[in-house]
């Protein structure tokens, strides 16, 4: 299944953990990315630790558990490549969210890469 189909379907949660230059590293809780293609995704950040962190180190990982009584979801292997500035921009992205809430406008929409996507169990399968 494609990104975008996946993610219009998936129930669960995701984190995204990022690490600053130092490699110091941090996790939190994010929504379903917005699916730009097969290899572009974007999220809504507020000004925070992950927010700074990938301004400092533009790699993260996005994991993401479905619901259910197994371990399934999906691990994107991530590179930053721009964040749009316009406040109404991130707006737009929000009302399309089903997880819409917070309404800040210092929020950006930061683009991401996809440079892997491998299930969130084992080592050997990649998508």
């Amino acid at each position: 299944m494609n990104l975008r189909g996946y993610f219009e379907h998936a129930d669960g949660l995701g984190i995204l953990s990022t690490a600053d230059k130092l490699g110091n590293v941090d996790a939190a809780l994010y929504a379903v990315p917005h699916v730009i293609s097969e290899d572009t995704i974007a999220f809504i950040m507020r000004p925070r630790l992950s927010f700074h962190n990938i301004q400092q180190n533009p790699r993260a990982v996005y994991l993401f558990l479905e619901k259910g009584p197994d371990y399934k979801g999906r691990r994107l292997y991530l590179e930053m490549l721009h964040m749009e500035t316009d406040p109404e921009k991130a707006a737009l992205f929000r009302q399309k969210s089903r997880h819409n809430g917070h309404d800040e406008a210092d929020s950006k929409l930061v683009y991401f890469k996809v440079v892997l996507t491998r299930p969130l169990t084992g080592d050997r399968e990649v998508y």
